[in-house]
This record gives structure tokens, C-alpha cells and sequence, in this order.
């Protein structure tokens, strides 16, 4: 009987405190997170210093770690208070920062000495020598690009002892793990520097254009080709490939999306910690279960592939053409507390539903249960059919036992 002497972390993105606990609720073993500043999400829920203390403080009682994303490519003036900045969330407590400017690493070891690094994917790692070199550096942890195979993987972990960190779930940039200039040329927002636009993620059209000023549409009128020409990619998906990853000994299972909702990353957590869970405990008799997957395509906004760590992707990997059916889930609500003497549930309601309709509750190690919603009523006990208002508090009797936590969906 073979045992896995290396289990890996599931770790889980945090753009929010509330996205940071429904995490870690959920299995994650970190999770990690943006500052107010040096990062590449701007948009994201980015964490000031007393979040920051609250983040730790919670995922620390819960056994979890908290990384901080201090990813951006810096030019002259963005690195100014960094060293306050690294000084600051080291004394907070937080377990890493990554990074990918070696300027921003050299404040990071000068001013704030004992904060673990990791060096972000920004940096684009792809072979053991520079993992090596990252270690010579002082580096505990190498997150790699997402252009890494599997094969490359497990020769860099017989060659290396520096942790490797691998995406395995979620959206895939299309330039080299985010080298991209798209986003500063057509919309004068530094991709590199937290502003992306997602400018690959527009639909284009492709034009033979043989005479100046003649513009013929290529591929348009085509059947099922909504546009001729795209360079949107395929969203990221391991879960059917764990043994590979626990073998091939990544220390980290990263799930991207800091700016996902906390439908998403409770359920794409929930999954990959059920896998993980699995394979580690028995590889011998381990089985991928249908309902793992179906439950990851309950929160997909893309189709999914496996990226690079099988082969080059080719236009199967990406977004043109006619989609392929997803099934859609609404995020409905979330339960706030539970009665077992009256089986009544209190939901914070999140997004609009009414009696009829048929919901989904769900919780940690993928517990599910189905019904019908009959009757409902609001916190002032008051009958009501519908509950429309963002956040209002509702009340439903259950068909089965329900915890704090737990999530509500529905089918659109």
C-alpha cells in the first residue's frame, strides 16, 4: 500500500475578508491576498493593515496561513514605502509576500528581515536553474508560470529544494503568465502594474483588408462563429488530474480568482480539498468521482482544459466559436444560522428568489441537499413570496439540517 508522504496546500484566493473566511471554512490550508498597494489587482478587495490583522488572526485559529500579492513591476517611484509596507504586514503576521521585482525583494530583505518570499508567477519561472538561483536568493517557495508542463514539474522537483506553488484552477492569461501590454495600449492601463482591462478578453473581428481603405470581414456569416477571431483563453481545471500533481511533488494547489465570488471560491475550495483529501489518504484505491466535477461546472464561466500541463494548447483551448453548453448557477444566499427544534434556517439573502423555486444548499466536504422553497418569511416574521432586496435577511423551514455558512443556489 503506497503513502503519500507529501500532501500539498489547497490554497485559495482572498479578495475580501468575507472571501478569506468562506476559504478557509471551506478547506483551504491558505489563502492569499492583496495590500492597499504594490499588487495586481486594483479592483480586487484589497485588505488594509487592520483586515490584514483580522485576516491572520482568523485563518491562524483555523490552522490556515495568509500570503500577501505584492506582484507589480515597479518603475521609478512605485517602490516608495514599500519598506514600511513589508515591515508592517511581517509584524502583523503575515506568512509570505510574493513577488516578482527584484527591486521590491531587495526593500523586502533589507527592511523587514524574517518575511518569507515567494516569487509571484509574474516572474515566469519554467526550469529548475531558476529555481535554484531564486533559492541561492534567500526564496522559500516558487509559484511557476502557468506555461509549465507536468513533465518539466517533476524534473524540477528531483533538481530543486525550493517549494513549488502551480496554478490548477481558473482563469488563464495570454501572454506569458501575464507579461501582457495589450491592456496599456488600448485602454492606457498597465497590466503590469494592477490595471488590466481584460483587452483579451473582448470579441474582435478579423478583416482582409487588400487595398487601402477596403475592409473585407473574414469568417462572418459563418455557421455557429459568433466572432471570426478571438484571444480569449479557456479557463484552468486539474481536479481530474490530482495523482499527477500530488506525484509529480507540488507543494501548493493554487485556485486563481481574487476577484471571484464567494459562491466560487466555496465551491471550487470544497472540491479540490474533497480530491486532495482523497488521493492523499488512499492512492491506491483512489477514484475520481463525477460529482466533483459537476459541481466545479456549477461555477464555471468558461469551458475548461488543462492548459500546459499536458501539451501546447491549440484553437480547442480557445473562446470563439459556438460555446458548448455550461450549465448556470445563481448564488442565492448564504445561511446565517440554523434551528434543529423547528428546522427553520435564517438566510442573508444575496440574489433574488421566491417560493416555487427549487434551490441547493451546500457546505464543507461537499455536504448538498435539494427542495423546493414553500413558504418564506422575513425578519419580521411576516409572510412574503419573494425575497428581491440585496441582503435582507429571510427565513425557510429545511428538508434536511443545515449549518452556519452553508451556501444556497439555484439553476438559472
Amino acid at each position: 500500500m503506497r503513502t503519500i508522504t507529501k500532501k500539498p496546500e489547497v490554497l485559495a484566493p482572498g479578495g475580501t475578508l468575507e472571501k478569506l473566511k468562506t476559504a478557509i471554512h471551506y478547506g483551504a490550508d491558505a489563502v492569499y491576498i492583496g495590500g492597499e498597494a504594490y499588487g495586481l489587482r486594483t479592483r480586487a478587495g484589497n485588505f488594509d493593515y487592520e483586515e490584514m490583522a483580522e485576516a491572520v488572526a482568523f485563518a491562524h485559529s483555523h490552522g490556515s496561513k495568509v500570503y500577501v500579492a505584492a506582484n507589480m513591476v515597479t518603475h521609478e517611484g512605485n517602490e516608495e514605502g514599500a519598506g514600511d509596507f513589508f515591515r508592517t504586514i511581517r509584524d502583523i503576521g503575515i506568512d509570505a509576500v510574493l513577488i516578482s521585482d527584484p527591486a521590491l525583494m531587495e526593500i523586502a530583505v533589507t527592511d523587514a528581515p524574517g518575511l518569507p518570499i515567494h516569487l509571484s508567477t509574474q516572474a515566469s519561472a519554467t526550469n529548475y536553474q531558476t529555481l535554484n538561483f531564486w533559492e541561492t536568493e534567500g526564496l522559500e517557495r516558487v509559484v511557476l508560470a502557468r506555461e509549465v508542463s507536468m513533465e518539466e514539474i517533476k524534473e524540477m522537483n528531483e533538481k530543486t529544494n525550493v517549494e513549488i506553488e502551480a496554478f490548477v484552477h481558473g482563469a488563464m492569461c495570454i501572454s506569458y503568465s501575464g507579461r501582457c501590454v495589450l491592456s496599456n495600449h488600448m485602454s492606457n492601463r498597465d497590466a503590469n502594474r494592477g490595471g488590466c482591462a481584460q483587452s483579451c478578453r473582448w470579441k474582435y473581428g478579423l478583416f482582409d483588408m487588400p487595398l487601402l481603405g477596403e475592409q473585407n470581414p473574414v469568417g462572418a456569416g459563418e455557421e455557429g462563429i459568433e466572432e471570426p477571431f478571438s484571444m480569449s483563453a479557456v479557463d484552468l481545471s486539474m481536479l481530474e488530474h490530482i495523482p499527477d500533481l500530488v506525484e509529480s511533488g507540488v507543494d501548493s494547489l493554487k485556485i486563481e480568482g481574487r476577484m471571484k465570488s464567494i459562491h466560487y471560491v466555496s465551491t471550487a475550495v470544497n472540491v479540490y480539498r474533497k480530491a486532495v483529501d482523497a488521493y492523499c489518504a488512499d492512492p491506491d484505491n483512489y477514484e475520481l468521482k463525477q460529482e466533483w466535477v459537476d459541481e466545479l461546472w456549477k461555477v464555471a464561466q468558461r469551458e475548461l482544459a488543462t492548459g500546459f500541463f499536458y501539451q501546447e494548447p491549440t484553437e480547442d483551448e480557445q473562446l470563439f466559436g459556438q460555446r458548448r453548453k455550461i450549465p448556470r448557477y445563481g448564488f442565492i444566499g448564504q445561511v446565517m444560522a440554523y434551528d434543529p427544534e423547528t428546522q427553520m434556517a435564517t438566510i442573508q439573502q444575496r440574489n433574488n428568489f421566491g417560493v416555487g423555486d427549487e434551490i441547493e444548499f451546500y457546505g464543507p466536504g461537499l455536504r448538498h441537499s435539494k427542495q423546493t422553497v414553500e413558504a418564506m418569511w422575513d425578519e419580521n416574521d411576516e409572510s412574503i413570496d419573494r425575497a428581491p432586496n440585496a441582503m435582507m435577511t429571510v427565513k425557510m423551514k429545511v428538508n434536511t439540517p443545515v449549518e452556519r455558512h452553508d451556501m444556497i443556489r439555484k439553476k438559472r
